[in-house]
């Protein structure tokens, strides 16, 4: 599947079931959510009854005639509604902190437990996952995508319960008052929503695109600093410029119209409430023209007005952030619900007493549908047997590793591991008893000795000190600064292309102390005198350990005890090195041109 067919699958949820699965990582803090809907209803309360106050005090003490009221209660009843209103507004103030605090607190503890799902989840993804997935993509979902996710929980979940809840309350308060005000006001509502409805799908639409140019342009950075030395050794950086400068012109072009759409929310909020103090006025001059003046109720309903609008400009600012959100809350469930190809077995088996046997049996296996990868692929591996795999590139040989791995499921047949399928083992159990060595070994940022342990805390610096000396990694080793402390730099910047092999050897090592060791290539791009402490290496690690090698130089396995050949997929040879080279076949001619001289 193309990145663009994968990009077109995304942006397909609901917004009902987003927020449904959203408010089951909230769950665990509906205790807290009890506060804060607590809180809510109690800033609603406080915030509504300061204009009934207000009103209170405009009819009873204000307009009313000097001979209704003596001016003694009039000033005695004007300090009361004071004191009930500076009182009012401290407990907004403080209803509104806690409102706050508990939003964040909530939403970045929601999207804590997220982020750990998603990493989780991307442990477990399939390889054909990042196949057909850049690292740059993948890097988007856990960053930014999470980061927009988090305000969407801040400011959208919580923050639209809470817009709805001072909404409702205003409306409710407006009807107590004066249900005739309030019911001309409520005809200026089902305009404004329905603008308001037409101008979300729209910004939707458009951030969905945004999400989608975001996530090509970090794949086309992430793709260029990985290949920074190519793009420059081979005066690359016009043609690199130009390929980023058309991503990025239609991210900024995608930018462009999500801002257009959302540069018409506050134009309509304004004009609205224009709409509405329009229509309060007129109501106001009406009742007054027929005898009826309502002072108080007209400055309460323009209090009302304000409050009401108030949420809905909040809304008008964070629109674009809550659509954004909506859209990278979509890719992140897709990505939750990538479905888990390789999966364990019911009934997986952990291997117990190891003996190394390997089989393949007529198996055939594709990374794409109708382009065959392995053809119809059988030999054995006896347990303690060394076993070279030679072919030309593309033939099939590092497919082969990848399937005893089970870093991909085979079409058709069967691979056998000490007589049982290796689809019926736990998958951990399986890759815990095969080393792997392969050609461009990865190095983590860390020291040396975290390398070599994989921070597995039960694996003693003894232990690392052990395998390295196997391996013919401590020589090197003790002459750094910081021995086994040194630091290997990003990728293993501070090491050879030698010093990386031989620490993934240890690592190899140490970590399966009864390991089928598998070889992808391991001295194919060293030097002569590293690859001799390699070779040196090997022939202890393969003493009475099944091994499996893949070497493009024939020349370092000619002492194994045997050799398959590989060609466009299918085993077409198969033999010692003195008796394929008497077959006068493929392999002769694979070595008499790697080798520069006929036998």
């Amino acid at each position: 599947m193309t990145l663009q067919a994968d990009e077109a699958k995304e942006g397909t949820l609901y917004d009902r079931t987003i927020v449904v699965r959203i408010l089951r990582y909230a769950l665990p803090y509906r205790n807290l959510f009890g506060i804060g809907f607590l809180t809510l209803l109690l800033l609603t309360l406080a915030q509504n009854l300061v204009p009934v106050f207000i009103k209170r005090a405009v009819d009873q003490f204000i307009t009313a005639p000097n001979s209704a009221i003596d001016s003694s209660l009039r000033i005695s009843g004007l300090t009361g509604i004071c004191w009930y209103i500076l009182s009012l507004g401290v407990m907004v103030f403080l209803f509104r902190t806690i409102k706050i605090y508990l939003t964040s607190w909530i939403g970045h503890r929601v999207v804590n437990d997220l982020r750990d799902e998603v990493f989780t989840k991307v442990l477990q993804l399939p390889i054909q996952y990042f196949d057909r997935n850049p690292v740059g993509r993948v890097m988007t979902r856990i960053t930014s995508d999470l980061d927009a996710m988090q305000m969407f929980v801040k400011n959208g979940l919580i923050g639209v319960v809470a817009n709805i809840m001072l909404l409702v309350g205003i409306m409710i308060f407006m009807l107590i008052i004066d249900t005739k005000f309030a019911l001309l006001l409520f005809c200026t509502i089902p305009v404004l929503f329905a603008i308001l409805t037409g101008i979300n799908f729209m910004t939707r639409r458009m951030q969905r695109a945004v999400r989608g140019k975001q996530s090509a342009l970090n794949a086309r950075l992430q793709e260029c600093i990985t290949g920074i030395t190519t793009v420059q050794l081979f005066n690359h950086e016009h043609q690199a410029r130009e390929k980023f400068g058309k991503v990025n012109d239609e991210l900024r072009s995608a930018l462009v119209d999500a801002a257009r759409w959302n540069s018409c929310y506050f134009p309509t909020i304004e004009g609205v409430r224009a709409l509405a103090i329009s229509v309060i006025l007129l109501t106001g001059g009406y009742f007054a023209a027929i005898g009826e003046p309502r002072i108080g109720t007209l400055i309460a309903f323009l209090f009302y007005v304000r409050d009401f609008f108030r949420p809905l400009e909040e809304l008008s600012d964070q629109s674009h952030l809550l659509q954004s959100a909506m859209a990278s809350s979509e890719r992140i469930f897709t990505l939750l619900d990538e479905p888990l190809i390789i999966e364990n077995s019911p009934r997986a088996k952990t291997i117990e007493n190891f003996r190394g046997e390997v089989a393949f049996d007529q198996v055939h296996f594709s990374y794409t549908e109708n382009t065959p990868v392995l053809q119809d692929v059988s030999f054995n591996v006896a347990p303690g047997e060394s076993l070279a795999i030679v072919g030309a590139t593309g033939a099939g040989k590092t497919s082969i590793i990848s399937l005893l791995n089970r870093l991909y499921d085979i079409d058709a047949g069967t691979i056998r591991v000490d007589g049982i399928d290796i689809r019926e083992y736990d998958q951990e159990s399986l890759r815990q008893r095969i080393g792997m060595v392969l050609q461009d070994p990865v190095i983590f940022s860390g020291t040396i000795a975290s390398n070599i342990s994989l921070n597995h805390p039960e694996i003693t610096h003894d232990q690392i000190m052990e395998a390295a000396k196997y391996v013919n990694a401590h020589a090197f080793i003790s002459k750094l600064p910081n021995g086994y402390n040194s630091e290997t730099g990003e990728r293993g910047a501070n090491l050879s292309t030698g010093q990386k092999q031989l620490i993934a050897l240890a690592r190899a090592l140490v970590q399966n102390p009864d390991i089928l060791l598998v070889l992808d290539e391991a001295t194919a791009n060293v030097d002569t005198e590293t690859e001799q402490l390699i070779q040196a290496a090997l022939h202890r690690l393969m003493q009475n350990r099944t091994t499996i090698i893949i070497a493009h130089r024939l020349s370092t396995i000619k002492d194994v005890d045997r050799i398959i050949v590989m060609k466009q997929g299918r085993l077409i040879e198969e033999g010692s090195h003195e008796e394929l080279i008497r077959q006068e076949g493929y392999y002769r001619t694979l070595y008499e041109l790697l080798t520069h001289h006929p036998v």
